[in-house]
């Protein structure tokens, strides 16, 4: 697209704009869609057209769904800050304070160096839900940015491709689902589908185009039918549409619960429309006289509705072709709302005055915010927020008959916290329908739970109940107890726990020394005292595992020198190679690891003496070692692994064959992204006998670690073997 094909976008864009008749500030949005347009001169996307394309998509799908004229403003602005000199200030002296806050609120923090890619992620979006909490048009904005970035992902390499869909599924899309924008979240779940298992997308596409239209003649005959009834009891008519579900949809429940694409149920969908909630019922009664309804099949989302505000009446009936479909029943506020969500009830009008602040339907943003009031960590974060955001939710009542709605998989403590704090801080134990349940049991829909509590005011939680609890709610109230009544209690677990690891890992200081080696760390969790830092240990807002590598690193840099060795004592080869090898006898030499057998700490070693090259390092069970040791035995010397000063992480290839069952590339990504593992290419095919095979490319810390991940990957149904391979 050329520069001219953008303005003539744009302007087709403001023209949709006046018809809307919405009183939208059409010279405001010129004056943002020139700034932006100046701003970002002479940058290109990864596509090769002008970069201000993007910005000018991002503005459309927020018309599309309703938002205001500073949305809209600061869609054409959101990458301003961040990639051109534009500054904040910049933005709110030239179009305000609210446009301005909401181009913030969407600007990444890039900038600021990290630890790790984890962290980096983490800080970006505990930075989004911190903006969402004083405007939720944020993370609309946000979301739109993402789904244009994933419509034009194909631009990108295979590796990014693959990161960006992961991260997509695992974040955006329960967001999407969470604030109830059901036409977002679709189509980012199926074009990250598509990406992070191509083969069961194909297939899933090509058996719906196969019957697509038989599909469209089904579903037509339908629909003629229930108008044709529903035109005796209504005037005017409901209005009676028909879908079919997406294809990661039809996805899930193939893989989840091992049906074929035949045995879906509600594949096909009916949904009337109605003007009041009586007649929702009024319809469903007309449904199961006209059809055979299936049993167990009927939901009632009106009475209770989903977390993210979605209310119908979805029912799976028979028709005479012995096709099952699902028919949603709803009106059309409810409808509104299952379409747009937040963005359908979030009554934007132009010239209102003060923020946008968020409802009560909302504070769920609040509770995923509470957890990093009591951590620092970026993994607890990011996992507490998918764990919030899970799309399936359990609805369970209390013997007074509230309904608590909470993620899948949540026990009876995560429902005692969710009634108060001070119940779940007072639980002893718990039953569920009457029957008494241990503390991790997990929650089932329908389910009466009911909570024992203590009358002895000092009772308070366990320890143990951070590995029990699901939601973040439930864990950031239960670390918050023990950070304020136990601090005492804290400081010497944390003390104890700290010296032991130390020790563990060979870190041999004096406590005068402690507060130097960990000083980075006490600044980065806001620890003023050595016994803040022993306490935030203590109560679980600082896990060791996460800070050991770079206390290993600074204790070699600062605690270890040449001086401080006794003078009688054996000082060992040392590794500058950055290799972590080390070749006895020889100083200073060029070291590489060869790529024919990629050796790992943890292997069998033995290096070469090449001519001009220095020193290539083999495993001792390498094809090309074995073939040429007795040659000329003079060049080959005896090499090791330098221990604590290995070079840190190494490549190193697998080969996986398996059946060739839908989702089981995804299965096998999945597992290296659990066990935190970085892929650097990753690709899958089909072998002449029909199985899979895929072939990734990883880095690990040594063997340990590489034994660890196969031991995963064999533990994966329909995975035959894994074999590691040369590079």
């Amino acid at each position: 697209m050329t520069l001219e094909a953008c303005n003539e976008t744009f302007e087709k864009l403001i023209e949709r704009l006046v018809e809307m008749d919405k009183n939208y500030n059409i010279e405001k949005l010129r004056r943002a869609y020139e700034y932006a347009r100046e701003m970002h001169e002479g940058q290109m996307r990864e596509s090769g057209e002008p970069y201000i394309t993007h910005p000018i998509a991002v503005a459309t799908v927020l018309v599309d769904l309703g938002m205001d004229t500073d949305a809209i403003c600061a869609a054409l602005l959101h990458d301003v800050v961040e990639d051109t000199p534009a500054t904040y200030d910049d933005v709110r002296d030239k179009f305000g304070e609210d446009v301005a806050n909401l181009v913030d609120g969407v600007t990444k923090l890039d900038k600021i160096k990290l630890a790790s890619k984890e962290e980096q992620q983490a800080e970006n979006i505990r930075k989004i839900f911190l903006s969402m909490s004083k405007d939720i048009r944020v993370i609309i904005i946000k979301l739109a940015d993402r789904l244009h970035n994933m419509r034009t992902l194909g631009f990108r390499s295979g590796v990014k491709r693959r990161d960006v869909s992961l991260e997509t599924m695992s974040i955006f899309v329960p967001l999407a689902n969470r604030l109830g924008i059901r036409q977002l979240k679709e189509e980012l779940e199926d074009i990250s589908f598509s990406y992070l298992d191509p083969f069961a997308y194909a297939e899933i596409e090509q058996l719906l185009e196969k019957s697509k239209r038989e599909r469209e003649e089904f579903i037509e005959s339908i629909k003629d039918r229930i108008r044709a009834r529903l035109s005796k009891d209504f005037d005017p008519v409901p209005t009676v549409e028909g879908r079919v579900k997406s294809a990661y949809g039809i996805y899930k429940k193939v893989y989840e619960q091992g049906k074929t694409f035949d045995e879906i149920y509600d594949k096909y969908a009916v949904r009337v429309i109605v003007n009041t909630v009586t007649d929702c019922y009024n319809v469903l009664g007309i449904m199961h006289d006209m059809f055979q309804p299936i049993p167990n099949r009927f939901k009632d989302y009106i009475s209770t509705p989903k977390a993210n505000m979605y209310q119908s009446l979805h029912t799976t009936v028979m028709g005479r072709e012995g096709i099952p479909f699902e028919v949603q029943i709803r009106t059309w506020e409810m409808h509104h709302t299952a379409e747009f969500g937040i963005a359908a009830h979030w009554k934007y009008k132009e010239g209102r005055k003060g923020k946008y602040k968020f409802d009560e339907r909302l504070n769920w943003v609040r509770q995923i915010l509470d957890i990093q009031k009591e951590t620092d960590d970026a993994e607890d974060i990011v996992r507490a927020i998918k764990n919030d955001l899970a799309p399936e939710d359990v609805f369970a009542m209390t013997p007074k008959g509230d309904v608590k709605t909470l993620p899948q998989g949540a026990t009876v403590i995560d429902f005692a916290y969710a009634i108060h704090t001070q119940v779940g801080h007072k639980m002893t134990g718990a039953k569920a329908d009457k029957k008494l349940v241990p503390l991790d049991y997990v929650i089932k829909t329908g389910e009466i739970i009911e909570i024992i509590t203590s009358k002895d005011p000092a009772h308070g939680p366990n320890r143990d109940w951070l590995n029990i609890a699901k939601t973040n709610e439930a864990k950031a109230k239960i670390r918050a107890w023990f950070k304020k009544e136990r601090r005492e209690e804290n400081i010497v677990e944390g003390r104890e726990e700290l010296w032991r690891e130390l020790r563990r890992n060979m870190i041999r200081i004096t406590e005068e020394e402690l507060p130097e080696l960990v000083a980075v760390d006490m600044k980065h969790h806001s620890c003023e005292t050595v016994d803040d830092f022993y306490a935030a240990i203590g109560y679980g807002g600082i896990s060791l595992s996460k800070i050991l590598p770079r206390l290993k690193e600074d204790y070699q840099k600062k605690f270890v020198q040449p001086e401080k060795q006794d003078s009688f004592e054996f000082t060992p080869a040392t590794d500058r190679s950055g290799t972590g090898v080390i070749v006895d006898g020889l100083e200073n030499c060029v070291v590489k690891l060869s790529q024919c057998c990629s050796p790992l700490p943890g292997d069998d070693i033995v290096g070469f003496i090449t001519r001009g090259h220095g020193v290539s390092v083999h495993k001792k069970d390498c094809v090309n070692y074995l073939a040429q040791k007795d040659g000329e035995p003079e060049r080959w010397v005896s090499c090791r692994w330098a221990g604590n000063q290995t070079a840190g992480y190494y490549k190193v290839g697998l080969d996986i064959i398996g059946y060739n069952r839908i989702g089981i590339f995804t299965d096998v990504m999945n597992s290296l992204s659990e066990a935190r593992i970085s892929t650097h290419e990753a690709a899958a095919r089909v072998l002449k006998n029909g199985n899979f095979m895929g072939s990734v490319t990883i880095s690990v810390a040594g063997t340990a670690e590489l034994e660890g991940v196969i031991s995963r990957m064999k533990k994966i149904s329909g995975v035959l073997s894994v074999e590691r391979r040369a590079k």
